[in-house]
């Protein structure tokens, strides 16, 4: 049964996914979208898979700061390589084993840890990321100028340190065993999400928009809470409808929008292949006491 409503929830996933995206393909010039990314900056593009990548190898040391609170003394090293595996399930196979499913799995195999902090510290890895998406975004909602918001900057701006509280309190109520590192994966997490505004502003200027940069900017950041949703394949389709109406509300080119976050998609897919690799490959779990476990790629 558990099989069966999990082949259920992938389908309806799938078919979600694909009813957005057919959705934005009828709003949308398809050729022109083919042209503004054809025309693209290469160098650009460049620099924004680099900090693409550094915010996952960033994300990567701020979960396995969580993991060492839970005695799982794994190097940054073999971390990372986990983490790029948990990206390639998430993305190309979440009808089968989730990233985070994984990584679960997989400590609780190797180590004596209980699976309900396991659970906890991959949840709270998530929400410190969902935390700094809304500040930032809070953050440019307050001082852009648009006549809708002009009234309710104020909610914006006290909205900010509102939500850290009310997620240290989370932490400190429900969490505190790791609650000390509670103000160190806060940081990380804004560095998480300052590298993917960085590499969506190399996006920008790859496609030769150096104005009015802080709307997309905007879009991006609702957009990447919207994804999490777990309403379709790895965001797929409801990253781009967030997009089309982010654009359409704050009057730009809906194009050009639908054109970022293709790229965007196309970056992060092409990183999380790389985890392909340890699908197929085992990989040595190395221990910050030099001690070692091996680990089998696919279970």
């Amino acid at each position: 049964m558990a099989k069966l409503n999990k082949k259920v929830t992938t389908a309806l996933k799938v078919l979600i996914s694909a009813v957005l995206i057919y959705f934005i393909f009828t709003k949308i010039n398809v050729g022109e979208i083919k042209d503004i990314l054809i025309k693209s900056n290469l160098y650009y593009l460049i620099f924004a898979i680099i900090f693409f990548i550094l915010s996952k190898f960033i994300g990567a040391i701020r979960l396995n700061l969580y993991f060492r609170e839970l005695a799982i003394m794994l190097t940054h090293k073999s971390n990372f390589k986990l983490y790029l595996l948990g990206m390639f399930y998430n993305l190309f196979l979440p009808g089968g084993i989730g990233g985070d499913a994984y990584k679960g799995y997989i400590l609780k195999k190797t180590f004596d840890v209980k699976t309900k902090r396991i659970v906890s510290v991959l949840i709270l890895d998530r929400l410190g990321g969902l935390l700094l998406l809304f500040i930032y975004a809070c953050t440019l909602l307050a001082f852009i100028e648009l006549e809708l918001l002009k009234g309710f900057r104020w909610l914006f701006i006290v909205a900010i340190p509102l939500s850290v509280i009310v997620f240290w309190l989370l932490n400190k109520r429900f969490f505190s065993y790791v609650l000390p590192i509670f103000w160190k994966t806060t940081v990380l997490s804004a560095l998480v999400q300052l590298s993917q505004l960085v590499s969506i502003w190399f996006i920008l200027l790859a496609l030769h928009i150096d104005t009015n940069q802080i709307p997309y900017l905007i879009i991006f950041l609702i957009s990447s809470i919207v994804a999490v949703v777990p309403l379709t394949l790895g965001g797929i389709g409801s990253r781009e409808v967030t997009f089309y109406y982010g654009a359409k509300f704050l009057g730009l080119d809906q194009n050009i929008s639908v054109g970022v976050s293709v790229l965007f998609f196309l970056i992060t897919a092409m990183v999380s292949l790389i985890g392909v690799l340890y699908h197929f490959k085992k990989i040595k779990l190395e221990l910050a006491d030099t001690a070692t476990k091996n680990l089998d790629g696919p279970l």
